[in-house]
């Protein structure tokens, strides 16, 4: 019998790794693969919170700076999660998964408002909740939704699925000869200025001493490996392991 290592846990899936290899908009292949081990991984007892980025539509800061003001650029980025928040709950109800959509602005037409209890409930049922739209403000990104929704509900770590494959001490796109860490402290990821969360999700993340795991979705199975304890990815705690 396999024995889990976390039972509660947030899933933070980039918007760029929703588009697979077309970069932009949504690859239903990967979508689908994605949904596929989410229910393995509820069939195993998990529980999962999922906050989604939007990359794959819009960023605010980057496609909107210097031609939009930013507060207007950041909602268009809390819409673009929602795309995807409403893709993946699709996604996810056609592979048999119990499914809800929080969003952090009311929508009520269309998904839940987020609410802390009720989301716990959800969870304590077997369903997943997507949160959507971030923390519902400006100037604050998906990781940052992360690390708040992970305290908020009591997750026992954060899993930051991305393109890459873990925490680096240089960008592996531009620096072939880039180390990757098995473990890394908050405080040494952030004195390094290395930006795979932003620093005030890590500092949140260390405030309430909720480690992350960063590994690649690439293999949508590594979510099920991590959750069982095998070491994949990077290590991102209070202390290395």
């Amino acid at each position: 019998m396999e024995t889990l290592k976390y039972k509660r846990v947030l899933l933070k899936i980039s918007g760029e790794a929703l588009a697979g290899e077309k970069k932009i908009g949504l690859d239903f292949s990967v979508l689908d693969s994605v949904s596929k081990v989410i229910k393995s991984c509820v069939e195993l007892g998990v529980e999962i919170g999922i906050v989604v980025g939007g990359g794959n539509f819009w960023r605010g800061v980057k496609d909107g700076g210097g031609h939009m003001e930013r507060t207007r650029a950041d909602h268009m980025g809390m819409l673009a999660t929602t795309i995807n928040a409403l893709a993946l709950a699709d996604v996810l109800e056609n592979n048999g998964v119990d499914v809800r959509v929080q969003t952090g602005i009311d929508m009520t037409k269309i998904a839940e408002p987020y609410i802390r209890l009720k989301a716990i409930r959800h969870l304590e049922k077997g369903r997943v909740v997507i949160f959507a739209c971030g923390t519902g403000n400006p100037f604050f990104s998906t990781d940052t939704a992360a690390a708040l929704r992970a305290a908020e509900i009591g997750a026992e770590v954060i899993l930051l699925a991305k393109n890459i494959d873990g925490v680096y001490d240089s960008d592996p796109a531009k620096n072939k000869d880039a180390k990757r860490f098995d473990s890394i402290t908050y405080s040494d990821m952030l004195a390094r200025g290395l930006e795979v969360m932003d620093s005030t999700a890590t500092t949140l993340s260390m405030d309430n001493h909720i480690p992350v795991l960063v590994f690649a979705l690439k293999d949508p199975w590594n979510i099920r490996r991590v959750l069982l304890g095998e070491k994949i990815g990077s290590y991102v705690g209070t202390e290395n392991t």
